[in-house]
């Protein structure tokens, strides 16, 4: 798959069910992406996140590594097969060599999230820093987990039923603290 050459992501790969896939609008993308660029991180693994990873020009994206099971992504240097499963499985070479980790994972579980904080912690440098999605409910697991904190902003993936929200760990928000046009606020 040569998304490298569409513009547009979300046009050109299709949510898989399999997969539990589901993108983030347009919209949550380049806020994303946004404060990914704010932060100014050197290195950045996105952890079920490609649609966030694929935000980035190719430049952009030399020390970023989207990892994810869908080998439709393989043919990109920057992909890495990765089962969130077996977070032990990671590559060595990847090992507390991330500045930042962007997870949202396909299941919204306490054992999910217990496996991606594992991988999450096994790639981050120290200091590194933690962008998340999930349900809001699932606030108290992810401050256990990963020491996040709620965001103002809430996210749109329009083919989602309930609503996600966004957490951060390591750092103050500059654009994830507006509130998401898309999403009327309570």
């Amino acid at each position: 798959m040569a998304l490298d050459a569409t513009p547009d992501f979300l046009a050109a790969v299709p949510e898989k069910g399999d997969f539990n896939q589901y993108w983030y609008s347009k919209g949550t993308v380049a806020a994303i992406a946004d404060e990914i660029r704010a932060q100014a991180p050197g290195s950045v693994a996105f952890l079920s996140t490609p649609s966030i990873y694929w935000a980035f020009s190719k430049a952009e994206r030399q020390n970023f590594r989207v990892l994810d099971l869908d080998e439709d992504f393989s043919t990109d240097p920057g992909w890495v097969k990765y089962d969130f499963k077996a977070p032990d499985a990671l590559p060595p070479a990847l090992h507390h060599s991330f500045d930042m980790v962007v997870i949202d994972p396909p299941f919204i579980t306490e054992e999910v999230w217990s496996l991606y904080a594992a991988a999450a912690k096994l790639l981050l440098r120290e200091g590194g820093t933690v962008i998340a999605t999930t349900v809001q409910e699932n606030e108290p697991l992810l401050s256990r987990l990963l020491g996040t904190k709620r965001a103002r902003f809430l996210p749109s993936i329009p083919h989602l039923v309930y609503q996600y929200a966004v957490f951060v760990a390591g750092f103050e928000p500059k654009v994830l603290c507006l509130p998401n046009p898309e999403i009327p606020e309570d």
